[in-house]
C-alpha cells in the first residue's frame, strides 16, 4: 500500500513516503492541529489481519509509550482510520547511523557520544522491563540532538525471565511476540543465544551494541558471511579482528569493551547497559583517550612521548578542508593540537609543508580568480595569504632557513622569497614532482624522465645525479627525496616497475651507493627527535629510526588517521622542532550511478554506491567502465559495470592509480591512464579482462590520458595533462611512435 501526498488519518495529513520494513510503512505527516512535522507508521490492512503482525505493531505503541526518554523516538498518538492502524511519532531530522556508516567509520569523538547515548536510551528500556531486540544501525536515527533510538517492533517483555534486566514492573503484554524458539532480529547483530533459540534478556541488546560499536569503530561489520549459514556459524564460533588492526588509532579500551560486549557466553558479557554508559564516559573524558595512563619520565621517555601524541592525535579533528597538527615533542612540553581553516573562498589546501621552525605554513590553494598559488599562513595568525608570482605551482618546500620556498612548474625548479620578491628560475626539471632544499646549500629533486634524483645548487649551477637506479634490485625510477638534517644524507623511495610500495633508502650525496632501510606504500620523513613518518592505508605512522646508524630501531606507532594519500604521497609535514602538520579528510562520501532521462529526472539506480571517479558508457550502452576509489585516498582501479546483469567485474589489478577510462569503437578494449611506472601514461586493456595489456609508447613532457579512439580503432587520442596540454595521436598497439597532433605555443 502506498499513500499519496494528501491522505488523511484524522487531524493528520500524508506528505511524502520515508520508508518502509517489516512492520510497515512510515511517512513524513503534518498534525494539522499543532502545525508540527510528525512520522506516521502505517500497518498495511493485509498485514492488520496477521495476529502476529497486529500483536507487534500494538506491542511496539505500548512499549514506546512506556519510555520517556531524550534519545528514544517519542509517540506522540496512535490510532486506527479503516482498515489501518497507525502510530504518530516525533519526526526526526537526520540520517540512520546505517547511513552514516556507508561512508566509513566514525570520528572517536562523534563514536563515543553516541555510543554513550546509545547505552543509556538501553538502560532506560531495560529498567523499564524491555529488550529491544533488533539493535543494529538502522535503527539508529543520529540528529543535531543527538542519537535516537527506533523501532521497538521486536520488543519484549523480560520480567519473570530473570536477568538483569527485569528490574521494575513492565508493561501489560497479553501474550509472546513470536512461537517459542523462534528467531526474530537481524542476523549480524544478533547473539549467539537467540540464534540457538533461547529466550532473550538485556544481555542480547548488549551484544547487539557491541557488535554496532565495533561497526561504528571501523567501518565494518564485526560478524560477516558469504550465506546466511556461514553467518551464523562466525556469529557462534569466531571473534571480529580486534579493532586496533582496523583502526589504528581506536582507544585500546573501546576495543575491550567491544570485547565484553561480545563474548559468546551471556553470563561472560557485560551485564548492564548502565556499565556500558559507565565504560564509554570514562574513555571519553579520562585523562587518556587510549585508555592508559598518561606518560612519565621513565627508562623509554621518548617512546612513551610519542605514544602519548599519538594518544593525542587521536582527537584531532577530519579537515576535508584544513589541515591537523600534533606536536611530538617528549615531556614536559603539552601536546597540544589544532586546525587550520582553507581560505575563504577555496575549495581545498593541498601539500601542507611546516617551516623548518614550526611557525609557518605554505600550502597550495586557489585564489578568487580560481588559479593554483602557494599560500603563507603564520600559525600565530587568523589568516593566510598568496604568494606573489607562484602560480600553477608544484608541491613547495622550504630552505632550511625559512625565508625562501622552492617548488617545481612547467618542468623549471624555482624559488620565490618567502617575504616577498621575483620568482627566480633555478634549473630544468622536467617531469618533476617533489624536492628536499638541505642545510649545505642543495636542493634534490625528482623526475619522470631521469627516473633518478638530482641534485642543483639552490643558487643556481650544473644538475648533477644524487641517486643511482640499481639494476639489481630492479629499480624503475626514484621519488621524493628527503633531506636529513646534516645536509649531505637523505631519503628517497626506490620503485621496481609496476609496484606501487617501493624500498626506503638512504643515500648521500656524492656517493653512487644508498641502504635500504625499510619498505612503504608512501613517502618518507625525518622527525625529531628519532622518527621516521610515512603513511599506511589513510593512516600516518612514525616508526624510531637511529639517525647516526641509518637504521629503524622499532615498531611503528599511529600518529594520524583519515590521511590524505594521493599518487603514494601522503599530505604531511614535519619540522625540525618536532610538528607534524597533515591533511586529514572527511570519510570519503560515497556516491551513486544513476539513470535520468533528458529531462534531468532520475530513472533509477545503475549500481552500489562507491567512491566512483570517471566513467564512461559502452558504445552499445550495455556497460560502464569507471574508475572506483579505495578508501583514504588509495589507489584507484578500472571496474566494468555490466548494466543489465547488475555486475561489476574488476578490470586493472594494480594498486597504482588507473584512470580515465575510454571505449573503443567497437566496445572490446578499454584505454585507459595509470601511474604505474612513476607518471600517468596510457595503457590499452581487452574489456573482458585477463592478464594482457598494451603499454602506449610515453610522449615525455607531463602526465598522460587518453581521450577519443579513431573509427577504425587503430589509434588513441592523448592529452598532456600539464601547463601544455599538447595532444597527441598514437598506436593502440603501442608498436609505433607518438605523433603530435597540437602543440601549445
Amino acid at each position: 500500500m502506498s499513500l499519496a501526498a494528501g491522505t488523511r488519518f484524522g487531524p493528520y495529513e500524508i506528505v511524502m513516503p520515508l520508508g518502509a520494513g517489516g512492520m510497515g510503512e512510515v511517512y513524513h505527516g503534518r498534525d494539522t492541529r499543532l502545525g508540527r512535522d510528525v512520522a506516521i507508521k502505517v500497518l498495511p490492512p493485509h498485514l492488520s489481519q496477521s495476529p502476529e503482525f497486529r500483536a507487534r505493531f500494538e506491542r511496539e505503541a505500548r512499549a514506546i509509550s512506556s519510555l520517556n526518554h531524550p534519545h528514544i523516538c517519542v509517540l506522540y498518538d496512535v490510532g486506527c482510520e479503516g482498515e489501518v492502524d497507525y502510530l504518530v511519532m516525533e519526526h526526526l531530522d537526520g540520517e540512520t547511523l546505517a547511513a552514516r556508516l556507508e561512508r566509513g567509520p566514525l570520528p572517536i569523538e562523534p563514536l563515543l557520544k553516541a555510543g554513550i547515548e546509545i547505552a543509556d536510551a538501553l538502560d532506560k528500556a531495560h529498567r523499564q522491563g524491555l529488550v529491544h531486540r533488533d539493535l543494529k544501525p538502522g535503527n539508529v536515527m543520529l540528529t543535531k540532538s543527538g542519537a535516537k533510538l527506533l523501532d521497538f517492533g521486536l520488543a519484549r517483555s523480560v520480567v519473570g525471565q530473570g536477568g538483569p534486566a527485569g528490574l521494575t514492573q513492565p508493561i501489560t503484554m497479553s501474550r509472546p511476540l513470536t512461537a517459542e524458539g523462534s528467531i526474530v532480529g537481524t542476523f549480524q547483530y544478533m547473539a549467539p543465544e537467540l540464534l540457538e533459540g533461547q529466550e532473550a534478556d538485556a544481555r542480547t541488546d548488549l551484544f547487539a551494541l557491541g557488535a554496532t560499536l565495533y561497526e561504528m569503530a571501523t567501518g565494518r561489520r564485526a560478524f560477516e558471511g558469504k550465506s546466511q549459514a556461514s553467518l551464523i556459524a562466525a556469529i557462534l564460533e569466531r571473534d571480529p579482528p580486534a579493532i586496533s588492526t582496523v583502526a589504528p588509532l581506536a582507544p585500546p579500551a573501546l576495543d575491550r569493551l567491544v570485547r565484553a560486549c561480545l563474548a559468546k557466553d551471556p553470563d561472560q558479557r557485560v551485564q548492564m547497559a548502565h556499565d556500558v554508559k559507565l565504560q564509554l564516559q570514562w574513555i571519553a573524558e579520562g585523562g587518556s583517550a587510549a585508555g592508559v595512563p598518561a606518560p612519565v619520565a621513565a627508562r623509554r621517555r621518548s617512546r612513551e612521548a610519542f605514544a602519548w601524541a599519538a594518544a593525542a592525535a587521536a582527537g584531532v579533528a577530519a579537515l576535508g578542508l584544513g589541515a591537523g597538527f600534533v606536536l611530538l615533542r617528549p615531556p614536559p612540553p603539552k601536546v597540544t593540537r589544532f586546525m587550520v581553516e582553507a581560505p575563504s573562498g577555496a575549495p581545498s589546501m593541498l601539500w601542507p609543508r611546516l617551516s623548518p621552525d614550526g611557525t609557518q605554513l605554505a600550502f597550495l590553494a586557489t585564489d578568487s580568480t580560481g588559479t593554483p598559488r602557494i599560500w603563507i599562513r603564520p600559525l600565530d595568525a587568523l589568516t593566510a595569504h598568496p604568494l606573489a608570482g607562484t602560480e600553477n605551482p608544484g608541491r613547495p618546500f622550504w630552505s632550511p632557513d625559512g625565508r625562501f620556498l622552492a617548488y617545481i612548474s612547467d618542468g623549471k625548479l624555482k624559488k620565490v622569497p618567502v617575504a616577498g620578491g621575483p620568482v627566480v628560475t633555478i634549473s630544468d626539471a622536467p617531469g618533476g614532482a617533489d624536492g628536499s632544499w638541505g642545510t649545505r646549500g642543495l636542493i634534490l629533486f625528482d623526475g619522470s624522465t631521469s627516473d633518478s634524483i638530482r641534485s642543483v645548487p639552490a643558487a643556481g649551477g650544473s644538475v648533477r645525479a644524487a641517486s643511482f637506479l640499481h639494476r639489481g634490485r630492479n629499480d624503475a625510477y626514484h621519488a621524493w627525496p628527503h633531506f636529513l638534517p646534516d645536509g649531505r644524507h637523505f631519503l628517497f623511495l626506490a620503485y621496481p616497475p609496476g609496484a606501487s610500495e617501493g624500498s626506503i633508502m638512504a643515500g648521500a650525496v656524492g656517493s653512487p651507493t644508498a641502504k635500504e632501510i625499510g619498505r612503504t606504500e608512501g613517502r618518507v620523513e625525518y622527525a625529531a627527535p628519532g622518527y621516521l613518518v610515512y603513511p599506511r592505508e589513510g593512516t600516518l605512522m612514525a616508526q624510531p629510526f637511529d639517525l647516526r646508524a641509518l637504521r629503524i630501531t622499532g615498531d611503528p606507532i599511529p600518529v594520524g588517521e583519515n590521511v590524505t594519500v594521493g599518487q603514494a604521497s601522503g599530505h604531511f609535514s614535519t619540522s625540525g622542532d618536532g610538528v607534524l602538520a597533515y591533511r586529514a579528510e572527511e570519510t570519503e562520501e560515497k556516491s551513486q550511478l544513476v539513470w535520468v532521462d533528458r529531462a534531468g529526472r532520475r530513472l533509477g539506480d545503475a549500481g552500489p554506491p562507491a567512491q566512483y571517479r570517471d566513467l564512461a558508457i559502452s558504445p552499445d550502452g550495455s556497460q560502464v567502465a569507471v574508475s572506483i576509489a579505495e578508501a583514504h585516498g588509495g589507489s584507484q582501479d578500472i571496474w566494468i559495470r555490466h548494466l543489465a546483469r547488475g555486475v561489476t567485474t574488476r578490470l586493472t589489478f594494480t594498486k597504482a592509480n588507473d584512470v580515465w577510462p575510454i571505449w573503443s569503437p567497437d566496445g572490446q578494449r578499454v584505454a585507459f591512464s595509470s601511474d604505474r611506472s612513476g607518471e600517468y601514461r596510457v595503457f590499452v586493456k581487452a574489456a573482458s579482462g585477463g592478464e594482457g595489456e598494451d603499454s602506449l609508447q610515453h610522449v615525455p613532457g607531463g602526465p598522460e590520458g587518453p581521450t577519443d579512439w579513431s573509427r577504425d580503432g587503430r589509434l588513441v587520442a592523448t592529452t598532456q595533462r600539464s601547463a601544455s596540454w599538447d595532444m597527441w595521436v598514437e598506436s593502440a598497439s603501442g608498436k609505433d611512435p607518438p605523433r603530435s597532433f597540437l602543440q601549445s605555443p
